[in-house]
């Protein structure tokens, strides 16, 4: 059974920093695309960032040069870096796995169940 289990979610002010972290198990992490997505109330899930079998990584614009994707694929767990958070950065923060899904979410194979982080002024 795939099993991705996000941790690392929380209250933070404006400007502070989140590690999130997925640990993943029931399938063949070291060679899977890995991601965030996220999901603001009433909006839809979108891209946050990605990190394929090779380390190479993509990252929404919205993002770039704040948050940091990285995996460990000795001990099946993916992070994600936040730094300089905004409140627009609010939701809940989603792993996912499986395929060649860059940022699209209706790619994504499994799903965790998430980590709400929120961002106050």
């Amino acid at each position: 059974e795939v099993q991705l289990v996000e941790s690392g979610g929380g209250s933070v002010q404006s400007g502070g920093s989140l590690r999130l972290s997925c640990s993943a198990s029931g399938f063949t992490f070291g060679t899977s695309d890995i991601g965030w997505f996220r999901q603001a109330p009433e909006k839809d899930r979108e891209g946050v960032a990605r990190i394929d079998r090779f380390g190479n990584t993509n990252l929404a614009n919205s993002v770039k040069g704040r948050f940091t994707i990285s995996r460990d694929n000795a001990g099946n767990i993916l992070y994600l870096e936040m730094n300089s958070l905004k409140p627009e950065n609010s939701a809940m923060y989603y792993c996912a796995a499986g395929g060649d899904f860059y940022l699209r979410p209706e790619s994504v194979e499994f799903w965790g169940q998430g980590t709400q982080v929120t961002v106050s002024s």
